[in-house]
């Protein structure tokens, strides 16, 4: 097997098997009846030349007859070399793994993915975990999201941060990792098990989107279920009770009242915004210490106009994708800005758990097919920003922001800036041709009112530095509505190379205990831990 690198396929030709074994016949310069059968491993937009736009794919051919070691000596390795025919990597449903064998019923804490994974693993060992969460189903999720939306009705227990899925359900389903870890794989052939699409198993950045992503969620929880897990909705662990520096048990509270279950492997994944748990674990003693983070506004543009700034004269053809960016700019304070998170044709919404706070996220649906793109634009934080050396400092300094753009705001109405008016230190009046997707709307002003001096100051040394790498970046009437506190945890639980506590049996997991950043990142952590543990 031949393994192809950057192999070039015009927009205008479908990656059908025919067409792919005619372009890599003229790659190796070979008989097109020495192409056997071919298999796309990876593809992604090529718009380095806005002339030449076209998608580059990385493929596995057949070569009929043999002779692979002698084709691939007439190319670099990274344009072609010889490799393995390996089977695509098991899902967690059909991956060998340990039993769990007679131990103990374990509990996991958090239906996000590093709970939701972790859970699985468990299940394919035979443990029967139990799953808690402190939110509600998918399903009815969506419905106090709605009326959020609609009427700023806030549920503390049922919002785009908590409730089954995490913080990721409702902000887009990326599937981008930094991770070299051969689990990733794992992880995109159990969503796509699930009902994601196919084509998250060979994308460069592979995609759900929010409206697909509940489908998933639904279907894994059948699966686990199925597998003899148990899952419980609205049940919140209010304590733990420790023996001889190990756990012996949790409390919970639910519909039916407080309980407490006894378990000697609890499995954290609780995710970066339940700080009442953290405040109950740092009570507890579990050891825990400041990181750095990062925080900001999100940046919205005409999709339209981003499209034409990474495409060029091609924007707008039926086999693109809605153009995405990544982009980021050193400062001489060394915090740097960077884009984070950027969605294609999708919205800015609430992240918003705790009365009297603003924070928002971005978020798309599978098509992509909004007016507007958005990314989160952060600036970094560091703990000595914090004015403190407790470990819950980070998350002090992220509430008073909060609080601060709430009281600017008058309500959940979200403060909102155009860029111009940012780089010329005025408040925004009124909105150009850029309008707002934030819900339940936005107020016109002036970031100051909640944005560290810092922030703003980098702001407005790399937006024109921004424009010049992607025209139009810094359009003047762009809009940063914020603020966005919550790109990451702003704590590390400590925790030895098994994934466990020093407070013996519990593991702390995933995005909230410092150790992941996105969903395939905290999958991967909570895949890990219940398949060793």
């Amino acid at each position: 097997m031949l393994r192809i690198h950057q192999l070039k396929l015009p927009l205008s030709m479908k990656p059908e098997e025919k067409n792919l074994r005619r372009l890599c016949a003229a790659y190796l310069k070979v008989q097109e009846n020495r192409i056997g059968a071919v298999e796309i491993k990876k593809r992604s937009v090529d718009a380095r030349d806005k002339g030449d736009v076209h998608f580059a794919l990385t493929v596995d051919a057949e070569i009929l007859g043999g002779g692979e070691a002698k084709l691939a000596a007439k190319f670099k390795p990274n344009q072609a070399a010889v490799v393995e025919r390996k089977p695509q990597s098991p899902d967690v449903f059909s991956m060998k793994t340990e039993p769990w064998g007679d131990r103990m019923r374990p509990i996991v804490v958090g239906a996000g993915p590093a709970g939701l994974f972790c859970a699985l693993a468990l299940a394919r060992r035979g443990a029967k975990p139990l799953l808690i969460e402190r939110g509600k189903p998918v399903e009815q999720r969506a419905e106090d999201i709605a009326a959020f939306e609609e009427n700023a009705l806030l549920d503390e227990e049922s919002n785009v941060l908590f409730g089954e899925g995490g913080a990721g359900t409702f902000s887009d389903g990326k599937l981008t990792c930094g991770l070299s870890s051969p689990h990733i794989q794992t992880v995109l052939s159990t969503l796509y098990a699930c009902g994601a699409p196919e084509s998250i198993l060979t994308q460069q950045k592979p995609h759900i989107g929010t409206d697909v992503l509940r489908g998933v969620l639904y279907s894994a929880r059948r699966r686990l279920m199925a597998l003899g897990g148990e899952v419980r909705f609205q049940c919140k662990m209010t304590d733990i009770l420790l023996r001889e520096g190990r756990v012996q048990a949790i409390r919970i509270r639910d519909e039916k009242g407080e309980d407490e279950l006894p378990v000697n492997q609890l499995f954290l994944c609780i995710g970066h915004s339940a700080r009442d748990t953290y405040r109950m674990l740092n009570n507890l003693g579990l050891p825990m210490e400041q990181k750095p983070f990062a925080i900001g506004a999100r940046i919205e543009h005409l999709q339209k106009n981003t499209d034409r700034a990474q495409y060029g004269g091609a924007a707008g053809h039926p086999a693109l994708p809605p153009a995405e960016y990544k982009l980021n700019v050193p400062t001489a304070d060394k915090r740097g800005v960077y884009t984070f998170c950027m969605c294609p044709g999708g919205q800015v919404i609430s992240a918003v758990h705790e009365k009297g706070t603003i924070n928002v996220n971005g978020m798309s649906r599978h098509a992509r097919d909004g007016r507007n793109s958005n990314a989160a634009l952060l600036v970094g934080v560091h703990p000595g920003d914090f004015g403190s050396e407790h470990p819950l400092a980070g998350v002090d300094f992220q509430k008073k922001i909060e609080e601060a753009a709430f009281r600017a705001a008058g309500g959940y109405c979200a403060p909102c800036q155009r860029v111009e008016d940012l780089l010329k230190g005025r408040e925004t009046k009124a909105f150009g041709e850029v309008e707002p997707t934030y819900r339940p709307g936005v107020t016109p002003g002036d970031l100051a009112c909640c944005l560290p001096g810092f922030v703003l100051d980098n702001y407005r040394y790399a937006l024109p530095k921004l424009g010049q790498r992607l025209k139009g970046f810094d359009h003047p009437d762009a809009l940063l509505t914020g603020p966005e506190t919550r790109s990451s945890a702003p704590l590390r639980m400590l925790r030895d190379k098994g994934r466990q506590s020093p407070l013996g049996g519990i593991y702390p997991l995933g995005e909230g205990a410092g150790h992941a950043g996105g969903i395939v990142s905290a999958a991967v952590d909570g895949l890990c831990a219940g398949l060793e543990a």
